[in-house]
């Protein structure tokens, strides 16, 4: 039986270069505090392994970024006895790439793009070869440019639901609707699903961030009103050793009463006194508190509105290039399809190709038989050779 190449969840491997992130929540002072010593871009080694300072060589290859992101929190929360586990993010900033060879325009190692496809491959090594065992020149211009409309056309796709997410996302919404022009593609399901991530993401993170400023804020008014109820206390106090200063102080003048005892009613006024201070001295603290959450939290919002805006800004020009990239590729895919070119490429001159990629999985390579849409992953090794004619 044929063994067909399919695509599963990716796994990392050597070559892959990841975004890494450490956050961590500090209960006592409510704010995030950022990881700078390990935040950057890393790389997984010939052995599968990652290097991350304070937690050392890790295994990477064969993992999700999601386990090597939770492997990282627990190593960090183990080995420097934090409290709680930081929060650790992995994301890709590089594909390792990918090799084709064969009876292709430009053979050798491609960068990876996701989502990509055997027909796609053969369009970024410049399609087939152009020689005479190929038939006409349009044939194969055809070819080339039918890959390179999927990849334009599949970014266009792409950047409207990430413009429609992002719009979702300054609006403050948790859902997106899908632009009307591309309701019914068959790649929306896993796009909107990977946009939808990256929004609930979004918006998750920003109330995690207001909820602790609010609940900070709720700790700084409790621990003011119970000042407030401390300073009423205090000042009956005062009041009371104010009344006994004065009625010792007759006294004392006449000799009845010892001088110490009154100079010790008046120092306790004293001493009752500076409490009070001390606690209004607290109140106006905790109050100052209170006004740089509120600021921490307007910052918060105005931070993640600025970085969508920019975000829009770019992916709309980006959805304007790759609209009128797919769109000249389209006049070409027409200009190349004329009845006659259409009869040559049926006909008996042009050649029928084979493709197979070889992968290596679990640590053992193994060669597949492929078509035009079977999906490539980073580091398989794609061959297109010609099949065999009839007369061979």
């Amino acid at each position: 039986m044929t063994q067909i190449a399919a695509a599963g969840d990716y796994q990392l491997g050597p070559q892959d270069k990841l975004n890494i992130r450490v956050a961590e929540w500090q209960t006592v002072d409510g704010t995030f505090r950022d990881w700078s010593a390990i935040n950057g871009e890393y790389s997984v080694g010939p052995g599968g392994t990652l290097s991350v300072p304070f937690v050392g060589d890790m295994q990477a290859a064969g993992k999700t970024t999601a386990e090597v992101a939770s492997a990282i929190g627990l190593a960090l929360q183990r080995k420097l006895a934090l409290p709680d586990k930081p929060e650790a993010s992995v994301e890709m900033a590089q594909f390792r790439p990918f090799y084709i060879s064969g009876e292709v325009q430009n053979p050798g190692q491609f960068p990876f793009v996701p989502d990509l496809t055997v027909l796609k491959a053969i369009s970024i090594a410049g399609g087939i070869r152009r020689n005479s065992d190929y038939g006409p020149q349009l044939g194969k211009d055809l070819v080339t440019a039918k890959g390179s409309f999927d990849i334009y056309d599949d970014q266009r796709i792409r950047l409207l639901v990430k413009r429609a997410r992002i719009d979702a996302d300054l609006a403050g919404k948790t859902t997106f609707e899908v632009p009307k022009e591309i309701e019914g593609d068959p790649r929306l399901p896993t796009i909107v699903a990977d946009e939808t991530a990256i929004l609930v993401s979004d918006q998750k993170s920003l109330k995690l961030k207001l909820d602790a400023l609010d609940d900070l804020k709720g700790v700084l008014q409790a621990e003011i009103e119970s000042l407030q109820k401390k300073i009423t206390n205090q000042q009956k106090q005062v009041d009371l050793a104010e009344q006994q200063a004065a009625s010792i102080g007759p006294l004392a003048q006449k000799g009845l009463v010892a001088n110490a005892r009154l100079l010790s009613s008046q120092q306790s006024v004293t001493d009752l006194q500076g409490k009070i201070l001390d606690y209004e001295t607290a109140i106006l603290t905790a109050k100052q508190s209170i006004s740089k959450a509120e600021q921490d939290a307007i910052d918060a919002r105005n931070t993640l509105n600025s970085t969508l805006t920019a975000n829009r800004q770019q992916t709309e020009a980006d959805l304007n290039e790759a609209t009128l990239k797919a769109g000249m590729q389209k006049g070409l895919i027409a200009q190349a399809s004329d009845p006659a070119t259409a009869a040559s490429i049926t006909g008996d001159q042009e050649p029928t190709l084979l493709y197979s990629l070889v992968r290596v999985t679990d640590g053992k390579t193994s060669e597949v038989e492929a078509k035009e849409d079977t999906p490539v992953l980073p580091g398989d090794v794609i061959k297109v050779k010609l099949a065999p004619t009839a007369s061979q």
